[in-house]
């Protein structure tokens, strides 16, 4: 009998011996991660592209250069010294100076400042036109997207070039007339861009259920549809700014842009071009700067459409 009870006996362990293998029952909808915007998680992308980090660096360098540079010294940019015609670069003179003795520093950064102000100009504008009739095209639909669609095909078919070279031809070549010449049709591919998003939400569950709830088209639009589609409209907009840029440094090269003794890059490589063999460096400041502007917009473009875009994720 002593022997059926001692077999009988259960040897107890202590819980502390084992591990759950597994989530736990009343850890299974646990959130173990901090939830993020998809803002949050697009930055978190951009800054793991090195060379997206170093093009913004540059733009913000070179963007802070053109406000401070042509105050840190006591010449303006059209200030002529002919006793210092074609002085090399020097302990006064920085970058040295052009055929009117003028300081090449303080114009560089100030020609740089009026490039990058015409160019994120003549973005904004581009992409406020181009959202406007994009979203309209697409949300409008049936015979006013056809119509519309037709405008922006005739549009494309023009030379871009052509247009601008004869709007500024027309006009007084300045400042505006620049920005309104790249602005004519710089909105197109972004019409585009924006029809083809709101086509493709205006189907989505959200937005029926917001419609059967009567909101507004305007609200629609502008809570629902374009907070989605900001992604696209960053990255178009990083690619438009550098095609600006050398646009307008194209039509001041030629001699349809800027006058002298106003400072831009295209009017100080057009200077540097005509001086090239003997002051080289006219031409090497300038083309310098445009060409780290248009890099690091391109490689800040790139990271931004990885970062953002879902099918270029990782």
């Amino acid at each position: 009998m002593q022997q059926t009870n001692q077999s009988e006996k259960q040897v107890v362990f202590p819980e502390e011996m084992f591990k759950v293998v597994g989530r736990k029952e009343e850890e299974s909808e646990k959130i173990s991660k901090p939830v993020l915007s998809n803002w949050q998680d697009g930055w978190l992308r951009l800054k793991k592209n090195k060379a997206a980090i170093v093009g913004l660096f540059i733009i913000l360098t070179i963007v802070l250069l053109s406000f401070v540079g042509p105050y840190v010294n006591e010449y303006a940019y059209d200030e002529a010294h002919y006793d210092k015609v074609y002085s090399q670069p020097n302990n006064e003179h920085w970058l040295g100076t052009d055929k009117f003795g003028r300081d090449q520093w303080t114009r560089l950064w100030e020609g740089t400042k009026v490039s990058l102000y015409i160019a994120v100009l003549a973005a904004l504008l581009d992409i406020l036109i181009g959202i406007t009739y994009g979203a309209v095209s697409a949300w409008k639909g049936g015979k006013v997207d056809n119509i519309m669609q037709r405008i922006i095909e005739i549009l494309v078919g023009i030379p871009n070039l052509i247009i601008i070279i004869l709007l500024i031809m027309i006009m007084k070549p300045g400042i505006i007339t620049i920005m309104l010449a790249m602005v004519i049709t710089g909105w197109v591919n972004m019409a585009r861009l924006v029809r083809g998003q709101v086509y493709k939400l205006k189907t989505q569950e959200y937005v029926l259920a917001s419609r059967a709830l009567g909101a507004s088209t305007s609200r629609i639009i502008l809570g629902h549809m374009l907070p989605n589609t900001l992604g696209i409209i960053i990255i178009n907009l990083m690619f438009t700014i550098p095609s600006a840029i050398f646009t307008e440094a194209f039509l001041s090269f030629i001699g349809l842009g800027l006058q002298e003794p106003l400072a831009s890059l295209g009017v100080l490589i057009n200077d540097g071009f005509h001086s090239m063999r003997n002051q080289f460096y006219l031409l090497a400041y300038p083309a310098i700067v445009i060409v780290a502007l248009m890099v690091s917009f391109n490689m800040l473009a790139d990271g931004l459409r990885d970062a953002f875009d879902p099918k270029m994720r990782k």
